[in-house]
């Protein structure tokens, strides 16, 4: 007859939780590895292709970004520090330290940006990019980042902008669409094409090491 050892008996008593404990970690794990992974490609945005974070809000379009900093109610102007520079913003309440002070994630056109206080219990910031044609990750480098691959571009709004801006939002509507459907970008289609004209035109060449232009 077989003897069976108490240590035995002991580990096969306690295995059932021992494997629930390594799964709960494995999950624990994994959840933590999938949030990692997630922060790397950025946040999805708020409904304003934006952020809503502690100290402040921020939204955007293409050719702008609008924030919006809660401040005391009765909060006047005239107790507001605002400093828009080409590549650096500073705001905050005389007397205390900064809400935001940080460079910005890409330069603005310092004549074009403004600001108010609404409702004297929110500042409001409008800034102008000096490249309009881009998305911004956030709006001071260092501070959580958005997924910029899905940003949305108000179609509602194409026919208000000038007709490079319109080129420009279309052409990302385009590529986000194919990028979606597993097809090549209009870049990579115009590369593709000049790969065909190359190789036409000089059918002796060997062209499989050539890196196109991105």
């Amino acid at each position: 007859m077989a003897i069976i050892s108490e240590d035995i008996m002991q580990e096969d008593e306690t295995s059932p939780q021992q494997q629930q404990v390594a799964a709960a970690k494995k999950d624990t794990s994994s959840t933590e590895v999938e949030k990692k992974e997630e922060e790397s490609k950025g946040r999805q945005p708020n409904s304003g292709n934006g952020l809503d974070l502690d100290n402040y809000s921020w939204a955007q379009q293409l050719p702008e970004v609008n924030l919006t900093v809660p401040v005391p109610e009765g909060t006047k102007g005239r107790s507001v520090v605002c400093e828009i520079k080409k590549d650096h913003l500073k705001v905050g309440l005389k007397g205390q330290p900064p809400i935001i002070d940080g460079e910005l994630h890409k330069p603005v056109k310092v004549e074009d940006c403004f600001w108010s206080i609404e409702d004297g219990s929110s500042l409001s910031i409008l800034l102008t990019k000096r490249n309009r044609s881009e998305w911004w990750k956030s709006v001071i480098k260092g501070d959580p980042e958005i997924d910029t691959q899905r940003a949305e571009p108000e179609s509602s709004k194409l026919s208000d902008l000038d007709p490079e801006t319109r080129q420009t939002v279309e052409k990302m509507m385009f590529d986000q669409r194919q990028k979606q459907m597993g097809l090549p970008t209009s870049e990579e289609m115009q590369n593709q094409d000049m790969l065909k004209k190359l190789k036409s035109q000089y059918p002796d060449m060997d062209f499989s090491g050539m890196k196109m232009p991105s």
